[in-house]
């Protein structure tokens, strides 16, 4: 028999910010239903960055004696156990998978439905045999690796970010196609667990990032040992007795041919709507994700849509920033607006790479007249220490002070980005980014030896130097 469950909040979805709204939404009261038709926790959990960093961890332990021999520590290469590293792949994910768990969400009042919604109505759900009215809906499907149409593709067992962590044997070489972070973060992970790695891309790698500091992570790919093939396009793919072949056309016009084990294809992603029957609630989309306006509302004022499935930001942090926006949208009726220009973005690399903001080009193309900030870690005392010096601080301001953006790439970029974030957020100047007191001695220095380049030229000055000997006449 069918069921009919009435509830103020309907959320599709138990990604992380599908799951963020649920219980965010419980706690303060709202009858909540969610609907997830696959592993609860989402891509993040699952798929994404959870399972791409423990791997990271475990290369980065594995290449961490390259790194020592200057300080006077020698070690053996290691052995890498490579079946071992993938059971702790698992085992991370099992540890956290408890948090995002039905039952967790159940004991927080979330009424949990494990099956595929689709609209009948612009209030209505369909799940299962259940079917649900709802004064609010939020769509939080998440997005599904987006396959190009390469000839002969479709033939071959190629992997995704959703079949990769389920590799126990290590590849003998593993070819990637894609050159985001995610093929960058994994090409260099398997790199330094011994598997012989080819990267291909048909544009530059990290082609959103600042090209003056993303080159120093490529740069490290490629002493690594990661072959590069750059603006370059896959032609052909097939099966071979050894395992798949590519055909590769260069940027000259050249044309190649390439072996490997294994094919991972890391080319994008595309949001998850096929199955939602979307125009049944009048809600609008594209390729590109579900249409919102700054409320993060649709099309179908009653029906709000969260993280990848918009095609806004597709990170783990703004589906949560975004669940916090729909919260008080819904539950409080407040008018919030989600601010997309000034979410962080990490590449979890070695270096890692880390921004806010707009780069440098981006900067000159929309606001004419900006001030390029830098420091270096090889001028940051922490970091001689540490022996590695390797990596920067750039900031990009307005004549005036106004923070536009900033990158950073170097050890823990991730988390020297942060007072970045924190200073455009709450609209600081630069002012307050050389003002921060730092404990000494720290790699954060060099954000506020950066942010104290914007005054040097004043301070140094010859009025300056006219007012100080002018005032030195006084006692």
């Amino acid at each position: 028999m069918s069921e009919q469950i009435d509830c103020d909040i309907a959320v599709i979805g138990g990604g992380s910010g599908g799951l963020s709204v649920a219980a965010g939404a419980a706690l303060m009261g709202a009858r909540t239903v969610l609907v997830e038709r696959g592993r609860m926790g989402g891509d993040c959990l699952n798929y994404g960055c959870i399972p791409s960093k423990a791997l990271i961890a475990a290369a980065g332990h594995a290449t961490a004696w390259r790194h020592t021999t200057h300080l006077g520590i020698r070690y053996d290469e290691p052995e890498v156990d490579f079946a071992a590293v993938m059971r702790h792949v698992k085992n991370t994910i099992a540890g956290i998978a408890p948090h995002d768990s039905a039952e967790r969400f159940a004991a927080l009042g979330v009424r949990i439905l494990q099956n595929e919604a689709r609209f009948t109505g612009p209030d209505q759900l369909v799940a299962g045999n259940a079917t649900i009215r709802a004064r609010r809906i939020v769509i939080a499907t998440g997005s599904s690796p987006a396959i190009p149409p390469i000839p002969g593709l479709d033939g071959i067992p190629y992997l995704t970010n959703e079949t990769v962590f389920d590799l126990t044997e290590r590849p003998l070489h593993l070819m990637i196609l894609g050159g985001g972070p995610i093929g960058v973060e994994l090409a260099q992970a398997f790199r330094r667990l011994g598997v012989r790695v080819t990267l291909i891309d048909r544009l530059t790698c990290l082609a959103r990032e600042d090209a003056e500091l993303s080159n120093l992570l490529i740069d490290a790919l490629r002493d690594d040992g990661v072959v590069l093939h750059e603006n370059t396009e896959v032609t052909q793919a097939e099966s071979s007795v050894s395992g798949i072949v590519l055909t590769l056309r260069h940027s000259d016009g050249s044309v190649d041919r390439i072996a490997g084990s294994h094919l991972l294809v890391a080319t994008g992603r595309k949001p998850n709507l096929d199955s939602l029957d979307l125009a049944k609630a009048g809600i609008a989309a594209d390729a590109r994700g579900i249409t919102v306006d700054r409320r993060l509302r649709s099309t179908n004022r009653r029906v709000f849509a969260i993280g990848d499935v918009t095609g806004l930001s597709p990170f783990t942090h703004t589906a949560g920033y975004h669940a916090g926006v729909v919260l008080k949208n819904t539950l409080f009726r407040l008018p919030a607006a989600a601010d997309h220009g000034m979410i962080p973005r990490v590449t979890y690399g070695d270096p890692e790479l880390a921004a806010v903001g707009l780069s440098e080009a981006e900067a000159r193309a929309n606001h004419g007249r900006i001030t390029i900030l830098r420091w270096p870690f090889a001028e940051n005392d922490r970091a001689r220490t540490e022996g590695r010096p390797e990596g920067l601080v750039k900031a990009i301001v307005t004549p005036r002070g106004r923070i536009l953006g900033a990158t950073i790439v170097g050890p823990e970029a991730g988390e020297l980005i942060q007072p970045w974030v924190m200073a455009m957020q709450k609209r600081l100047g630069i002012g307050a980014m050389q003002a921060l007191l730092v404990p000494y001695p720290n790699r954060g220095e060099a954000s506020k030896r950066a942010a104290g380049d914007f005054y040097r030229p004043k301070l140094l000055s010859p009025l300056t130097r006219r007012v100080v000997q002018f005032l030195a006449r006084f006692d």
